[in-house]
């Protein structure tokens, strides 16, 4: 059986600046660690940018936003103030027209804010230099991974192949992080509905597929979801 490779846990800001593969494949592993041990999709964004800034040559900020047809640009996430302002934080703000590229295509790189189109707003908060590369796609929504500096020119073809490689260990850790964060929620809804149902088979008297059946149609006449009907029984049997 072939040994697992693993890498030592260890602050990821003491990786060298892997000028050959073996030091990348090493920092992607670390970076991709600290990645899954994430609990939830909000704290592996947080960690993504963290990562991004000490991973991606030349980058000093990052951003994770949501990008959706006729919506705006929100942040999700952010280094610092500088890229909750540039990313539109809270309000959805018009996003640059520049990165309407990422409708078709991964990767969009401005080398420089204050010469090319679309790059006004980001050339005013002092960020010259940014690289933007997709997480995730669909018809209506992009989710952004974006880096900045604040000299022209910083990211060339090595720091986008680095990019590349980080946003599809991001990718696949929000993925996992998702599916967990359902399942549990699922369990969560699965125990809540169940004591409801036990509740309303000892009130009414009636079996257990009864009671189901009554929280259903409960929950269809008043437009409620079943998981928060359940939990309003729950919450009223307790108070008494």
């Amino acid at each position: 059986m072939p040994k697992r490779f693993v890498v030592p846990a260890s602050d990821f800001s003491e990786l060298p600046r892997f000028p050959g593969d073996l030091e990348l494949a090493e920092a992607l592993t670390t970076a991709a660690q600290q990645l899954h041990d994430t609990a939830t999709p909000h704290s592996t964004m947080q960690t993504a940018v963290r990562l991004a800034v000490r991973l991606l040559p030349g980058a000093e900020h990052a951003g994770i936003s949501v990008l959706e047809r006729g919506s705006g640009r929100r942040a999700a996430a952010w280094t610092d103030e500088v890229v909750r302002t540039a990313e539109g934080s809270g309000g959805g703000g018009d996003p640059e027209p520049y990165w309407d590229h990422l409708w078709h295509a991964p990767v969009v790189r401005m080398a420089d804010s204050e010469a090319d189109d679309g790059g006004a707003s980001l050339a005013g908060l002092g960020l010259r230099s940014a690289l933007a590369l997709r997480l995730r796609a669909d018809k209506r929504r992009l989710t952004l991974l974006t880096v900045y500096a604040r000299k022209p020119g910083v990211f060339d073809d090595a720091a986008t192949r680095v990019g590349r490689l980080f946003t599809a260990h991001v990718s696949l850790a929000l993925d996992s992080v998702t599916v967990r964060e359902q399942l549990t929620e699922a369990m969560r809804t699965r125990d809540l509905i169940g004591q409801a149902t036990g509740i309303l088979m000892e009130r009414l008297n009636i079996d257990a597929a009864e009671a189901f059946d009554s929280l259903v149609r409960a929950s269809q006449r008043e437009n409620v979801k079943l998981r928060d009907l359940a939990r309003r029984i729950v919450d009223a049997n307790n108070a008494t």
